[in-house]
Formats: C-alpha cells, structure tokens, sequence
C-alpha cells in the first residue's frame, strides 16, 4: 500500500473555486506510469500534475488527465508553480525552467507588495493546422448552429503545447446555449482526432477582458468541459495576433475570460510578442491553495 497526497490548487484566481482546480503531486518520486494515471483518476481533476527532477531543467512536470498524459496543461503548471513559490521552495528564485513533453519552458515567478503572487509561462512555438470537416456538424456538436460562426474568421486546430480547434462565435450570448458532445468530436476532429474544441468571442462579460471561452474536452480526457484553460488561452493569443490584429507593431497583451457558464471566473493575461517573423506567447496568471486528500494505491 502506498499513500500520495494530492494538493488541489485552484489556477487562475485568488478566490477558491473561482478558477480551474488542478491537483499537485510535489513529492512523485517513485511513481510509475500507471500509479500517476490511477492517481489523477481517483482525485477526480480535470488534470494532475506530477512534479520530478529533470537533468535538463530546474524541474520536471507531467500532466495526466483521468483518460491519458498530456503534452502540457497551462493551468496545472501555474498551480505546481504557485505551490512552490508559496511554500518556499523556490527560495528567492525568480527565472527557472520546466520540462514537459513540449518541451524546455522558461518561467517567471514575481511577487507584489501585497505579497500576491504572479507566474508567467512561455507557450511553445504556436501551430496551426487547416479544419477541413463540416461546420455545421462542428457546430451541432457543440449545440449550435453554423450561424453562429463569425464568417471572416478562419476556424482553425491551434497548439501552443496541446491542439484544440479554435470556433469564433459570433454573440456571448451563445455561450450559454452550447451542450457538447463530446463523444462526436473524434468523428467531427478528423485532422486530429483527440483535439479539444475551444469556442471564442470579442464579447465578454467584464470590461476589463478581451476575449471570452470555452473549453470541451477530448472524450479521451474522460472529463466535458475545463473551466480556465491555459494552453488554448495561449493560442488564442497567436490566433488574435494572427487573424484579428496582424498589423500589431512588435507586442500586444489582452486578458481572456473563461468559467462563468459553469460558477468560475477565471483570468488569463497573455503576451504576444514578434521574434522576426514567428510569434512568441506567455501567459501569466495565479492560484490559491484549496485543499489536499489522501490517495492510496494498492
């Protein structure tokens, strides 16, 4: 019998159960493949971080959803991030580096005068991929209509470390109207069958956002919706800076929104900025300690 505590931090927010939870493993050493995938299933987030050394980083992290390991997760990296720096165990440091299946990850760590805490991340190289399926069977299996879609917008598969399909919707209104199936996306996703789909729009519902989500899991997740997302976040920035606002001199920041159809309330900041011709995306955000529970395996 082994016991691993796993620590729920809630990314995104400083107000508990406002952001998007993500479970913590600090102490992963020892831990198998299968002991990390029985983890993340039994604490029930939507991802779990799992924190190792890295022999070419200041530090290693894995991601598993319930269904499978993920490339990168946005928000479970700031709640790892943020249990560190308030725990102390990053000491004074500011700069350090992460491991991930995406690759060597630069990360910021700042602290305000209140003593708040900020994490800043940088994305991989943003990727696109064409959609070439039926959009109006996209948008059925989201609960709405082709009609909804801003017609000069481009609906593209998106990475910044993890695809989702980008869908520009129209109104804010809509937000609340969409029921996803996710069990059709495979069959809708045929590019890339295990992508996401991340409805977006101009409108939001706070002034001081630009940009407003919604995140649908893979069905391969074995989870519906993800309440803040970090990663698609990241990619709607280089799709804005891309499709929306490519005249943009050298920089440009914008805050999404994401959660408030299911009770959250969550906010991302996000960078993009021109290296010569590629774009390079950060996202800053925070998180609050929530709770931790005991998972035992056999």
């Amino acid at each position: 019998m082994k016991t691993v505590t796993v620590y729920q931090y809630d990314a995104f927010s400083t107000v508990p159960d406002k952001g998007n939870p993500a479970g913590v493993v600090l102490n992963s050493k020892g831990l198998s493949d299968s002991d990390m995938q029985e983890i993340t299933a039994k604490a029930g987030y939507n991802e779990t971080a799992f924190l190792l050394d890295s022999d070419q980083a200041d530090l290693r992290i894995r991601f598993f959803t319930p269904g499978y390991e993920t490339e990168l997760c946005g928000h479970a990296t700031m709640a790892t991030i943020f249990a560190l720096a308030s725990r102390g165990q990053l000491g004074d440091k500011e700069k350090l580096t992460i491991e991930t299946k995406a690759g060597i990850l630069p990360i910021k760590v700042t602290r305000n005068q209140d003593g708040e805490w900020s994490i800043t991340m940088k994305q991989a190289s943003p990727k696109f991929i064409e959609y070439k399926g039926s959009k109006e069977e996209l948008m059925r299996s989201i609960g709405l209509e082709e009609s909804d879609l801003i017609p000069t917008l481009p609906v593209l598969y998106g990475s910044t470390g993890s695809w989702t399909l980008l869908v520009p919707v129209k109104h804010l209104s809509r937000f609340q109207k969409m029921k996803p199936e996710n069990q059709r996306f495979p069959e809708v996703l045929q590019e890339v069958p295990r992508a996401s789909i991340h409805p977006f729009c101009l409108e939001t519902h706070s002034p001081a956002a630009d940009m407003h989500g919604r995140h649908f899991s893979s069905p391969d997740a074995g989870t519906v919706e993800d309440a803040v997302t970090g990663t698609a976040s990241a990619v709607m920035g280089a799709y804005y800076a891309k499709f929306i606002q490519p005249e943009f001199a050298s920089q440009i920041d914008f805050v999404v929104e994401q959660g408030q159809e299911i009770g959250k309330d969550g906010r991302v900041g996000v960078h993009v900025s021109k290296n010569q011709e590629a774009l390079e995306v950060e996202i800053t955000g925070n998180a609050v300690y929530v709770k931790e529970a005991e998972i035992t395996l056999p």
